[in-house]
């Protein structure tokens, strides 16, 4: 298994995280950012993702895509799609029946579904991940909101297997969350705490109670509503600046996408700083019609602005808090995450309704993605985790339902209620011999995210035949919610109920004992003895395998078309910066190594290809930059040699003659240590005086 990898794909931005080092690191992207942006855009030669994409929004914005996770496993009917239009410059399209979009993708036309667009960011986090750690990236978990249908998170793991990436499992993002706060913090042996968990991020609001333990963790309840996020504020004060700007300036910045996205990326700066101050200004230059606007704003104008939708805060946490059957009292901590969480409005809401002082231990940015890395160390063979128990619940009611048979009388169960935990196996009895369907629904449509269908899979039992008796035999079918939220038909087989003798309760006990003089009792029992394993043919909203393998070979390549044009700049790059360098050097360092001939022949060679370089040469291909570079380097790289090895013979003479000098005064150092012969007088030439 590749590193412990935990991917938070946020609306605005994504985070990753690696369980490494004996803890969980967040590792940054390729200009160092900590967050990466969580945009795809498409370009004449290439696609720019994630901080390219970022930086060239404002001049290609039909092109750039974002809301990647509010339209994946949509139809473009889905109500919540129609929401989305105003978030998304593109053009959504039907794709095959999922939501697409269209792009000018190398000069034509193109349309992408949404999973292909997540797929081809998981691909730029990977790249990202990779060249952080360096290892190699397959495993990884990724955080999912807890309102996704079975179809979103079949097409998130869609999307995950396109990019080359293995989703061990998809987690919900509070229960990622409450995770980062459980498992590094210890309580008392035998007691519970009860937190809330208040998520407000860029695009949707989510509320948790979960109850912790010693070593575990248990989700209470979940809430949400996913229409109240930072990007509805900011659109909210954009709208108002909007006004206020046609009142003022008589111009009007809704009648322009780039002018309209430039006031919107200016008034979610502003909001931010009303978060830590009482009033900001707003100035953006030639914003339409090359005039400049100003204007200003102070945080109680703000609150009035987005009261409407401040209305809707305690709605999420009134449902959480009544499901989870929890007192006031009975809860010790709230604990705010989300960027969304630091407006002070917003905090002050929360802990007014809950009658509590909030808490800010988690990293409001980074908890979820650490949470993550977490589970998915909890995967591998290689890491030693410390045992952790959670458990998370279902969000909606799952119904499965058959065409019924010799005047059956139910002909659909509601087998997985609301706030059933997650994973669950529940087994039902059919009486069938010969194939059949059982398909599995949302027991309240209207529960859902708008999603236009219920549906969630159909499954195709095969192998049931009539018993010898001509009767029905018994199928028993093993249903199941896994760890990531999805419903799927484990197993079925037939069953034959047959008749038992079994010791009664104590009976057994004595036997072990060796008291055998006593008559063993029993009792007649009946049970269901496995016959036969039937094959199931599944049928849901995942991919196809062969589609699956082409959108991945179409993947591949298109991740290589574009290391292929990065590579052509770096090129090209380089090639313009080799004739800027010996410009300047051939008249200064490397002058007194070229003959005058040589010197006049490279003037006009990097004359010659600097022309070539901003005319024909500006699109060129990766093997023309290096050929040129290779041309003028046959000169350029002479003089360099020469110079270079006359600098080498300076510093080889300076250091011999250092070394010369440091070995003189060493020998008359040590010529001055030599003891001197003794010249103490004779005896016999001394005379006695009187």
């Amino acid at each position: 298994m590749s590193g412990a990898v935990g991917i938070d794909i946020g609306n605005a931005n994504t985070i990753v995280a690696v369980a490494r080092n004996r803890g969980i690191d967040v590792i940054v992207n390729e200009v160092s950012n900590r967050a990466t942006p969580s945009l795809v855009a498409f370009g004449v030669k290439n696609r720019f993702i994630g901080e390219s994409a970022k930086t060239q929004e404002i001049t290609n914005l039909k092109n750039t895509i974002g809301s990647l996770k509010r339209i994946i496993g949509r139809q473009l009917m889905d109500p919540e799609v129609e929401y989305e239009k105003k978030f998304i410059a593109g053009e959504l399209v039907d794709a095959g029946g999922e939501v697409g979009v269209k792009v000018r993708y190398l000069g034509e036309s193109t349309v992408f579904t949404a999973t292909q667009l997540v797929a081809m960011y998981l691909s730029k986090i990977k790249i990202i991940t990779q060249n952080e750690i360096k290892t190699p990236v397959t495993d990884v978990v990724l955080s999912v909101p807890g309102w996704y249908t079975d179809a979103q998170r079949r097409a998130f793991i869609d999307a995950g297997h396109i990019a080359s990436l293995n989703p061990v499992r998809l987690i919900n993002e509070t229960t990622a969350a409450a995770l980062s706060y459980g498992v590094f913090r210890t309580f008392p042996e035998g007691q519970t705490k009860n937190v809330v968990f208040v998520d407000i991020g860029h695009s949707s609001y989510n509320v948790t109670v979960a109850a912790f333990a010693q070593g575990e963790m248990k989700i209470l309840s979940s809430a949400y509503d996913i229409h109240f996020g930072g990007r509805e504020i900011d659109f909210a004060l954009t709208e108002y600046f909007s006004k206020e700007f046609l009142e003022k300036y008589k111009i009007d910045v809704r009648e322009n996408p780039k002018a309209y996205s430039r006031v919107l990326a200016q008034t979610e700066r502003l909001k931010k700083i009303l978060s830590a101050n009482s009033s900001a200004p707003l100035n953006i230059e030639s914003v339409m019609n090359d005039i400049d606007v100003s204007s200003s704003l102070k945080r109680d104008e703000l609150e009035a602005i987005v009261q409407p939708m401040l209305n809707r805060l305690l709605g999420p946490l009134e449902k959480a808090v009544l499901e989870s059957k929890l007192t006031s009292d009975q809860i010790d901590s709230v604990e705010l995450i989300g960027g969304s969480t630091r407006i002070p409005v917003v905090k002050e809401t929360i802990s007014k309704f809950l009658d509590k002082p909030l808490s800010f231990t988690l990293n409001q940015d980074e908890a979820i993605a650490r949470g993550c890395a977490f589970v998915c160390a909890t995967h591998s063979p290689t890491l030693r985790v410390r045992p952790y128990k959670f458990e998370d619940i279902n969000p909606y009611s799952v119904s499965f339902r058959w065409a019924p048979v010799d005047g059956e009388d139910a002909s659909e169960l509601e087998v997985f209620p609301h706030g059933n935990l997650i994973p669950s196996t529940k087994i039902i009895t059919l009486f069938r011999s010969e194939d059949f369907d059982i398909e599995a629904l949302y027991t309240k449509p209207s529960e859902l995210p708008g999603a236009v269908s219920p549906w969630i899979g159909k499954w195709t039992i095969k192998g049931a035949t009539p018993m010898e008796n001509g009767e029905h035999p018994a199928v028993k079918i093993r249903l199941r919610t896994d760890h990531s939220g999805l419903i799927t038909v484990d197993s079925a087989y037939t069953a034959e109920e047959v008749t038992v003798e079994e010791p009664i309760e104590g009976e057994k006990e004595k036997e072990k004992e060796g008291d055998s003089d006593a008559p063993v009792k029993t009792k007649t029992v009946k049970k269901w003895v496995k016959k036969n394993t039937l094959s199931i043919v599944h049928g849901t909203t995942a991919l196809d395998s062969s589609v699956k393998m082409t959108l991945i070979e179409k993947e591949n390549q298109m991740v290589e078309d574009d290391k292929h044009v990065a590579d052509t700049e770096d090129r090209k790059n380089a090639l313009e910066a080799y004739i800027y360098e010996l410009r300047s050097k051939v008249e200064d360092q490397y002058s007194a190594f070229a003959s005058e001939e040589e010197k006049e022949k490279l003037r006009s060679l990097l004359e010659e290809t600097e022309d070539w370089l901003y005319g024909d040469g500006e699109d060129a291909s990766k093997s023309e930059y290096m050929a040129k570079y290779t041309e003028i380097d046959a000169l350029g790289g002479a003089m360099k040699a020469r110079y270079l090895k006359s600098e080498s013979d300076k510093a080889a003479a300076i250091a011999a003659a250092q070394q010369a000098a440091k070995d003189a005064a060493a020998k008359e150092a040590a010529e001055k240590a030599e003891p001197t012969e003794s010249t103490e007088p004779d005896d016999s030439d001394m005379k006695d005086v009187d």
